[in-house]
């Protein structure tokens, strides 16, 4: 499909592919809260999955022995599966909420005013109601985990509730952003120790950075609609300067995943992840070009492919503490 939605007719929305199976599977009256939850486009809860999956192969790898039998390193498939029901449904009420607190700045983007509010194709009673069906299964989802676990979920809130707001106050909302984001890098650990450690917290500050780059990357897209409305960013912030703080905030990310695997005392292959991650990471610094929307869009939502490498790469490591006495 490839018309634009708007107050004249439904469509798809601007910055959606076009052909997407919600256009062909799902009945038109249903697509508005497809849209609301974006489920159009999903890099939004795969991104959101990562440092829940991180986490938990993190928590299955630690202090792996030579040995180990292969139950013992691997991440629980319970916990994946809660993890990504979880984060469907988490980013689809994040999503909603979104914008429900954002449609007077989305009608004045150009790439959000086809979103289903602005463009009238759902009210705000229906956006708030589904809001709280996603919220209801997230909570389901929640209660699945340990005490200590769900408390922590239940803390995330917090920073969830205040997200769509930040834009409006400071000129760093992709922190915030970072915050709610990356708190999977906690819930995994503490859904398997029922406690925290350094080690997670360490992966929760890494990928707080990852998340301000790759988030900073997205917001180029924006940026002149942004300066019109008064919406504030680190695209605009950065400016020009964007490809030297990538490398900070992806260099910083590195090093806090490196210094977590440390701690928990992974085996040595997990690295391999990291190396190959960083290599991606350092494509994305040497070819971006801030004032090109669809390569931005484009290196966004590559980072997916940093998600699978770190992934595989703690997979890789507990997997070797199985089969290195045969070496």
């Amino acid at each position: 499909m490839e018309k634009i939605q708007s107050r004249q007719g439904q469509g798809r929305v601007a910055d959606a592919p076009s052909g997407h199976w919600v256009y062909r599977v799902m009945p038109r009256g249903m697509w508005p809260y497809a849209q609301l939850a974006r489920w159009d486009r999903p890099i939004g809860w795969q991104l959101l999955l990562w440092p829940c999956l991180w986490s938990t192969a993190l928590a299955a790898s630690a202090y792996a022995q030579p040995g180990a039998p292969l139950a013992e390193v691997l991440p629980s498939l319970w916990h994946i599966l809660l993890f990504l029901v979880g984060a469907i449904a988490m980013r689809g009420a994040g999503c909603t909420y979104n914008d429900l607190v954002d449609e007077r700045i989305d009608n004045a983007v150009e790439r959000t005013r086809s979103r289903p509010l602005p463009s009238g194709q759902v009210s705000r009673g229906q956006a708030w109601a589904f809001l709280l069906a996603q919220a209801l299964l997230g909570l389901l989802v929640l209660v699945q985990f340990n005490a200590f676990a769900i408390a922590l979920g239940f803390a995330s809130l917090i920073v969830v509730a205040i997200y769509p707001f930040a834009k409006r106050f400071t000129d760093w909302p992709q922190l915030f952003l970072g915050l709610a984001f990356s708190w999977g890098a906690l819930m995994g650990w503490a859904a398997d120790f029922e406690s925290l450690s350094l080690a997670p917290v360490l992966l929760y500050f890494g990928s707080i950075l990852w998340v301000i780059g790759y988030d900073t990357i997205y917001a180029h897209q924006d940026k002149e609609d942004d300066a019109i409305v008064g919406v504030r960013s680190t695209a605009r912030l950065f400016g020009e300067k964007t490809r030297q703080w990538l490398i900070a905030l992806y260099g910083g990310a590195l090093l806090f995943f490196a210094v977590a695997f440390a701690l928990a005392e992974v085996p040595m292959p997990a690295l391999a992840g990291l190396v190959a991650a960083g290599a991606h990471m350092a494509r994305q610094i040497r070819v971006i070009d801030i004032d090109n929307p669809d390569q931005c869009l484009a290196l966004f939502r590559s980072n997916n492919v940093v998600g699978w490498l770190i992934f595989l790469g703690l997979i890789g490591g507990g997997l070797w503490a199985v089969i290195s006495p045969q070496f």
